[in-house]
């Protein structure tokens, strides 16, 4: 996928400036910046939810264009009134029910397929939020900090279980992280945005998979980008 010039301004914010960049198919690329830096507003702009100026694969963007897209948020964003099970079939198709009961025994909850979010831990959640997101139909997988909330043995398991199915589907991925280990152990290129404008891009060469207690020299290397605030 490629971005030429994307631009998106909100009265007299501008969110992206002119971001021009190559996201592999296939691969993960983590997007890291501080608070404003127009991290979630190119997530939006990647799903064809908001209007942008520039180019997309050479399209520019239309109302009557929508990515074909999955999207995996901070909040697990469930349905409470239906079961997990019910929650992953609300997004699909009827003929696309096949695989359901696999995906929910891949995320741990087969047995729990028919209890409903209030009776799941916020864990459990998010486990239901991200077999939703990998059933989904898509072209691209945007992730909204998806572990941003969870406790440290949750955030290393739930980044365990994203990188074993993204290895068996080979989904081309795109998240939003605060968190540079997160971006180091899952990524394979790290994007820092400021100001809305592509500062930095940093690949990871370290071999899949990486450990969560001792991840790849590469972090440090986004802890001094990050810490390096330009004019």
């Amino acid at each position: 996928m490629i971005l030429k010039d994307v631009s998106k301004q909100y009265k007299d914010i501008c969110a992206l400036k002119n971001v021009t960049m190559e996201i592999e198919e296939g691969k993960i690329t983590a997007v890291l910046g501080e608070s404003g830096a127009g991290k979630t507003t190119l997530l939006n702009v990647l799903a064809g939810l908001i209007p942008f100026e520039g180019e997309i694969d050479g399209e520019k963007y239309s109302p009557k264009h929508r990515k074909n897209c999955s999207y995996l948020y901070q909040d697990a964003k469930l349905l409470p009134n239906l079961t997990a099970e019910g929650n992953l079939k609300f997004v699909l198709k009827k003929e696309e029910w096949g695989g359901i009961s696999d995906m929910l025994e891949k995320v741990g909850l087969g047995e729990k397929k028919n209890v409903r979010p209030g009776e799941l831990s916020g864990g459990e959640r998010q486990r239901v939020a991200i077999a939703r997101a990998f059933l989904f139909p898509h072209r691209i997988l945007l992730m909204d900090e998806p572990f941003s909330s969870l406790d440290l043995y949750l955030k290393r398991g739930l980044m365990e279980l994203v990188y074993s199915l993204w290895k068996e589907r080979g989904s081309t991925v795109v998240f939003v992280t605060h968190d540079v280990r997160e971006a180091a152990v899952l990524a394979h290129r790290a994007v820092i945005l400021q100001k809305g404008e592509l500062r930095e891009q940093i690949e990871i060469d370290a071999p899949f998979p990486r450990d969560f207690l001792n991840p790849p020299a590469e972090m440090n290397v986004l802890v001094e980008k990050l810490l390096r605030r330009d004019p």
